[in-house]
C-alpha cells in the first residue's frame, strides 16, 4: 500500500510532535521550516532550563487557557503533563519538579532533548527541510520559497504548525496570516501575551533603579492575587509576576484605556500591625529610617512607595500601611509583541473542526500557537503545543482513514 505524503509546515514544538506521531503510523513526513535549523525558540526557551510542563492538580491545569480551555480539553487529556514527562523520559531526558511545580529537566537544558528528538525523527523516516518559507497555495499544492528558488509541493495533508507572532527573529513572525486571511479565514489579531508593561517612571527612578528586582511580593489584578517577583526596566515592569497578569492588565487596557497592578510589598504582615509599628516610630525620624524600620523596606521598595505616592512621607501611619499593602502600579501600555514571550490570537477555533482541520479547507490542519489561545508561563504554553500537534496528527490519521 502506497504511503500517504505528509507536509508539516512549521519546526516548532506542534510541528515535530505531529511529525512524530506520523511517521510512527508509516507515513511519509517531510517537515518545511523556514530557518536554518528547526525548534530554535524550544531551545531558546530551554536557555533558562526549559519549563517543560508543570505538575499542579491537572483539573486545574486544564483551566489556566483561558476562554480557550474547554476547546483545547480533549487535546490535553489526550497528553498530560505526566504524559509529557513519561514522553521526555522515553528521549533519554529525565524531569524534576521544582519548588514551584514547574517541571524541568534534569540537565537543566533543552539542546539534548532536542537532539534525542531529531535523531528519532531521522530514524522514523522524517525528512526535515530547513529554509524553506511557506508563501501560500496554487496548483493545489503549497508554494515554497527555498534557497534554489519557487517550488511547489503536493501532498496527501497538510499541517500548518507555524507559530504565533512572538520572537520573530526565531522563526515566528506571523508571515502566514494574510496567506490564510487572503482565503476568507477569520483570525484574532495577535497581541502581546506574557509581556512587560511601560510605566511612567520618573527619570531619577528610572537611572537609579532600572534592573533592580523587588521579590517577595504579591500582585493583584483582575487575574487573581499571586506571590512573586518580577523587575524594574528602563521602560516599566518586566518578569514572571507581571507575566502571571498580563492577560488582564492587556485586556483592561483595551476596555477601559488604563489599567492597575496592586502590589503588596510585604506580604507576611497585615495592614493593622503594619499601621501599629508605623505609629510607634518617633515623629522626627527620616521616611526612609520609618519604612526600613517599621516594614523593613529599603532599596527598591522603598523607592517605588515614593514614586508612586509622592505624598507618602507625609501620611498618617493607617494611610501609607495601607499605600504599603496596596501600591498601585499604573501601567501605559504592553511592551511590543516582538518582546513578548508568547502571543494572543491567531487562527479563530471554531475555524476548526474536532480533529484541527480546517472547516474550510479539508486535508490542511493546524496546531500550536497559531491557533487563538493563549496561557501563562510555567509549562502550561509548551504542553498545548505538543498536545495540540499529537491531537492535529490524530485528525490528520482519521481524516486519511476516512
Amino acid at each position: 500500500m502506497k504511503r500517504r505524503e505528509i507536509a508539516i509546515i512549521g519546526g516548532g514544538p506542534a510541528g515535530l510532535m505531529a511529525a512524530d506521531v506520523l511517521s510512527s503510523l508509516d507515513h511519509a513526513v517531510t517537515v518545511y521550516d523556514s530557518m536554518p535549523t528547526v525548534g530554535r525558540k524550544f531551545l531558546l526557551a530551554g536557555k533558562s532550563g526549559l519549563n517543560i510542563t508543570h505538575a499542579e492538580d491537572y483539573a486545574h491545569f486544564a483551566t489556566r487557557f483561558g476562554s480557550a480551555s474547554d476547546r483545547l480539553r480533549p487535546a490535553l487529556d489526550s497528553f498530560t503533563p505526566n504524559d509529557v514527562r513519561t514522553w521526555a523520559a522515553e528521549l533519554g531526558t529525565e524531569t524534576f519538579v521544582g519548588s514551584s511545580g514547574r517541571v524541568f529537566p534534569k540537565v537543566m537544558k533543552a539542546s539534548p532533548l532536542l537532539r534525542a528528538w531529531l535523531r528519532r525523527l531521522e530514524a522514523q523516516g522524517v525528512r526535515v527541510l530547513t529554509r524553506h518559507r511557506w508563501s501560500g497555495f496554487d496548483d493545489g499544492g503549497y508554494v515554497f520559497e527555498t534557497p534554489e528558488g519557487r517550488t511547489i509541493v503536493h501532498c496527501d495533508a497538510a499541517l500548518l504548525a507555524l507559530g504565533g507572532a512572538s520572537w520573530p527573529r526565531l522563526g515566528s513572525d506571523a508571515g502566514w496570516l494574510p496567506l490564510l486571511r487572503d482565503r476568507g479565514f477569520e483570525i484574532s489579531d495577535f497581541r502581546p501575551a506574557n509581556c512587560g508593561f511601560d510605566v511612567a517612571w520618573s527619570e531619577t527612578f528610572r537611572e537609579r533603579f532600572a534592573g533592580e528586582p523587588l521579590k517577595s511580593v504579591t500582585a493583584a489584578s483582575d487575574a487573581g492575587v499571586f506571590p512573586g517577583e518580577f523587575v524594574v526596566t528602563r521602560h516599566g515592569i518586566e518578569g514572571s509576576l507581571v507575566y502571571a497578569h498580563a492577560s488582564s492588565l492587556r485586556d483592561e487596557l483595551e476596555r477601559n484605556g488604563e489599567a492597575v497592578l496592586m502590589l503588596d510589598l510585604v506580604p507576611g504582615r497585615t495592614a493593622e500591625r503594619l499601621a501599629r509599628d508605623l505609629a510607634r516610630q518617633h515623629g522626627k525620624a527620616s521616611f526612609s529610617n520609618r519604612l526600613r524600620k517599621a516594614a523593613g523596606l529599603a532599596g527598591v521598595k522603598a523607592a517605588l512607595v515614593r514614586e508612586m505616592a509622592p505624598a507618602a512621607p507625609h501620611a498618617d501611619p493607617r494611610h501609607l500601611a495601607g499605600l504599603i499593602k496596596a501600591l498601585p502600579i499604573p501601567v501605559l501600555r504592553p511592551r511590543l509583541i516582538a518582546e513578548a514571550i508568547s502571543s494572543a490570537g491567531g487562527v479563530r477555533l471554531d475555524a476548526i473542526d474536532d480533529d484541527y482541520m480546517l472547516k474550510a479547507l479539508p486535508g490542511v490542519f493546524v496546531a500550536g500557537e497559531m491557533l487563538d489561545w493563549e496561557a501563562p508561563t510555567g509549562g502550561y504554553l509548551l504542553t498545548a503545543c505538543f498536545a495540540t500537534g499529537r491531537a492535529a496528527a490524530r485528525g490528520i490519521e482519521a481524516w486519511l482513514q476516512r
